[in-house]
């Protein structure tokens, strides 16, 4: 059934804006709502409003393995930044990036990517860096950052957000529209509660990274990998016998960071030597809906999933898996990600997943372990070797299948994935406070 919206033409005095998208029901609503509370625009509340904007300067940008962390769109999440994967810039080209630097107590929005994510620039350790599609909010002294990302994460914040996408080439918000933004003035009593329930949630979402990390470091350590350095060599030497045999001849697939970590993982078994493949088929039926999992359904930062549902005449050709709950599921594109997930179990009813997964049936504490492992530079160095394509690189069934998984001592494994387990639970808190 059609949407549409009647308006005046005293509506449209000032409006640069005059297609129907922007006047749809739902923003006339929320218009409504704003205009019977005491509000004020971001720019009244901000000291700046500001982006890097100076694009012929990105071409200084060098991602090296250590030194000032850089910010992308895709490090932004509801509420926080996700520094799992951050890439870093020298001290050098931060000095001349030094307009689009990150400052503790500033508001990060996403005007790009998905577009409207807002954080708290929340204890920093040391300086950082943002892309030039992250527009930067310097609240006034007695606005809190925390209360304003969490309205500009809530229904009304994304509506604004929403109704001002512009899309030519690539979906995009201007800091124009971004500084007009209307927010609530409540009482301070509200404001506090709301900036404290904020705060709870960061601190919750601390420890729950805190756990995983300690997971991570104790199976690292238990391999005398804490300090590997998978530096990349410009050259190899290699027998004749060994290219035949892999099937290749490129100089990257002979790197000997990669012998260095298999010479480690002696007593190891391949992971089809663990787990079994779950290679259940859906029968879709084209007027059903279903719960569709895909490849960008996966946090590479934490491992958490999502789904979207999706009509089954709507699916994509490679949607077949069908999902009973509790599956390891393994992104076979772009694998060194580490997209590698954990189905809850509650999952059963008419879920399916992407033929670009490779998945498995686990229990736990495997589950758990294996996880860790594969989302560890153990896992990310045995799936980045095989990979094919430069743009879009991506392995096979095979491929994983054939990932050498390290046999630590049960009570060893066993600690481990707890501590992942209470890592995912702490998240889950997190995310319902």
């Amino acid at each position: 059934m059609a949407v549409f919206s009647i308006i005046q033409k005293s509506q449209l005095e000032g409006a640069k804006r005059l297609d129907a998208e922007y006047y749809q029901p739902e923003y006339l609503d929320l218009e409504k709502k704003l205009d019977s509370i005491e509000t004020k625009t971001i720019d009244e509340l901000s000291k700046s409003v500001v982006s890097f904007g100076a694009y012929s300067l990105t071409s200084y940008l060098e991602w090296q393995d250590s030194g000032v962390p850089y910010v992308n769109v895709g490090d932004i999440h509801e509420g926080y930044i996700d520094t799992s994967n951050i890439k870093h810039i020298s001290e050098k080209v931060d000095e001349i990036l030094r307009k689009s630097r990150v400052n503790n107590g500033q508001v990060l929005l996403t005007m790009a990517g998905t577009i409207g994510n807002a954080a708290v620039a929340h204890n920093l350790p040391r300086s950082m860096n943002a892309n030039q599609a992250i527009a930067k909010i310097t609240p006034i002294d007695d606005i809190s950052p925390y209360y304003l990302v969490a309205f500009l994460n809530s229904k009304y914040g994304q509506l604004q957000t929403q109704r001002e996408i512009v899309s030519s080439v690539q979906a995009n918000i201007f800091l124009g529209p971004i500084k007009k933004f209307r927010v609530p003035l409540f009482d301070k009593a509200s404001a506090s509660a709301i900036e404290n329930k904020y705060r709870d949630f960061l601190k919750t979402l601390e420890h729950s990274q805190s756990l995983y990390a300690q997971a991570e470091n104790l199976l690292l350590e238990q391999l005398g990998l804490k300090d590997f350095k998978a530096d990349e060599d410009l050259y190899s030497i290699v027998n004749f016998s060994e290219i035949k045999l892999a099937s290749r001849m490129d100089a990257e697939y002979f790197q000997p960071k990669y012998e260095k970590l298999l010479e480690i993982l002696k007593q190891s078994k391949p992971l089809i030597g663990l787990v079994k493949q779950a290679k259940r088929r859906a029968e879709i039926i084209p007027q059903k809906e279903y719960s569709y999992i895909e490849i960008s359904d996966v946090n590479a930062g934490s491992g958490e999933v999502t789904s979207n549902s999706v009509l089954g005449k709507e699916l994509p050709t490679n949607a077949k898996i069908k999902i009973e709950g509790g599956e390891l599921l393994i992104s076979k594109v772009r694998p060194t990600r580490g997209a590698v997930t954990i189905i809850p179990m509650d999952w059963k009813k008419d879920f399916i997943a992407s033929g670009a997964f490779s998945v498995f049936d686990v229990s736990y504490p495997m589950g758990e372990y294996l996880q860790i492992v594969l989302r560890s530079l153990i896992g990310k160095l045995q799936m980045e070797r095989p990979t094919t394509g430069t743009s879009y690189p991506t392995i096979t069934d095979a491929d994983v299948e054939h990932i050498l998984i390290p046999i630590l001592p049960e009570k060893m494994q066993q600690k481990i994935a707890k501590l992942v387990r209470e890592s995912h639970e702490a998240r889950k808190k997190a995310k319902e406070l």
